[in-house]
């Protein structure tokens, strides 16, 4: 909805509301004013009906326009709509109404002034108005003091109302208010996952593409078996990367997707980081296995191991390419499970071009998924030079 749509939405309770209370008040001031007309007995003078019928309705017009700043300037519309209601019948209205609002807005000082002076003022004009046909003066005072209470009780009513649909609009707003930041919440996290899955997926699979394309394009000296080995392996690779891309974005796939489409592929595990070894073999990375873990791993911390090993391989592989690396794999269900990857110092470091440009996000990413797990990870430069990833992860993670 457009913005001068939502004001005039919002404007047009508010012209209701302020229309039926002027068209109320009138209403009370024609019936006070017409009744004495009506009930005259004798002629009232000339200067009596002149008033009466000219100075009267000019002064109710007058208390019409003032009611209109009630809220702004409560205590004095109060006092002069309740004195002008003293010598003026069609004023009668508004006075009504500067009594109901007072009650709503819980002025009980200003209730105990005014309505006194409600009293007063129906007081006098009974006794000073034009119709012969007044009431003993207990009884006006008795008709004052019922009419007020009304009066207080119907603006004390509204009032508690108004405040109750306030609430319940002021519930209703922060309620939207806290499911978009849970939305915006979720969706964050959501992004934030489908980052990692994509980097740990790609990144493996584009440095073994880049390795290749830099030996191409480095090594002069490579024979036309050995060009054609790595032509060979820069296209499954990529094509592996693609796959892995499909997967990985398969939560996002369409929900209203075929049944019988294919499904998706299930997330690697302990059981297949022997694969990713061989793979990495088959590229050219020295790479060695050793695998003692006790027991059958459950499939989230076999997921979360699977993903610390790649990253740590990818890592090697760009940062200390042609080195050898170590891939250890221990556990128990009484200690957690333990994942080690170490590479040896490079020989000649700062040799060759770089692979990938560094993210500077792998380990990051890395040490998230650790915590996630309930684990902890640590790395950095052992005593020998090279580089040691160690990451310790609970057995149910």
């Amino acid at each position: 909805m457009p913005e001068d749509d939502t004001v005039v939405a919002e404007q047009r309770p508010r012209r209701m509301a302020a229309a039926w209370r002027y068209a109320l008040a009138l209403a009370i001031s024609l019936l006070v004013w017409g009744g004495p007309l009506v009930s005259a007995g004798e002629r009232p003078s000339d200067a009596a009906m002149s008033w009466y019928l000219w100075g009267d309705p000019a002064v109710g017009l007058l208390s019409f326009v003032l009611i209109r700043w009630r809220h702004r300037h409560p205590a004095a519309i109060a006092l002069v709509l309740t004195a002008v209601a003293c010598v003026s019948a069609t004023s009668a209205g508004p006075a009504t109404w500067i009594v109901g609002s007072l009650a709503s807005h819980r002025r009980w000082r200003l209730i105990a002034l005014v309505a006194p002076l409600g009293v007063v003022s129906g007081i006098v004009q009974e006794q000073v108005g034009i119709s012969e046909d007044t009431l003993p003066l207990w009884v006006a005072a008795a008709f004052g003091v019922l009419v007020n209470g009304i009066l207080i009780a119907t603006g004390y009513a509204m009032g508690s109302q108004r405040q109750l649909v306030d609430s319940y609009r002021d519930r209703a707003e922060t309620a939207e208010r806290e499911q978009r930041a849970r939305v915006a919440q979720a969706q964050a996290a959501e992004r934030t996952r489908i980052a990692r899955e994509m980097h740990d997926v790609l990144a493996h699979r584009i440095s073994l593409v880049a390795m290749n394309a830099g030996a191409l394009g480095y090594r002069t000296d490579l024979t036309a078996e050995e060009q054609a080995s790595a032509a060979q392996s820069i296209e499954e690779n990529a094509h592996r990367a693609l796959s892995d891309l499909r997967a990985v974005l398969g939560v996002l796939r369409d929900p209203t997707r075929p049944t019988e489409a294919a499904p998706e592929r299930p997330q690697p595990g302990i059981d297949d980081l022997a694969g990713l070894v061989a793979e990495e073999r088959a590229g050219g990375m020295r790479v060695r296995l050793s695998d003692r873990v006790e027991g059958e791993l459950p499939a989230g911390t076999g997921r979360t191991a699977y993903r610390i090993a790649q990253e740590a391989l990818t890592n090697a592989r760009k940062h200390a390419p042609g080195t050898a690396v170590t891939v250890d794999i221990a556990g128990s269900p009484d200690d957690g499970l333990v994942v080690a990857v170490r590479n040896a110092a490079p020989v000649t470091p700062g040799s060759g071009p770089p692979l990938l440009p560094a993210s500077g996000l792998g380990l990051i990413g890395l040490a998230e998924r650790a915590a996630l797990a309930g684990g902890r990870i640590n790395h950095g430069v052992d005593a020998s030079g090279g580089y040691a990833v160690r990451a310790w992860i609970p057995w149910e993670s």
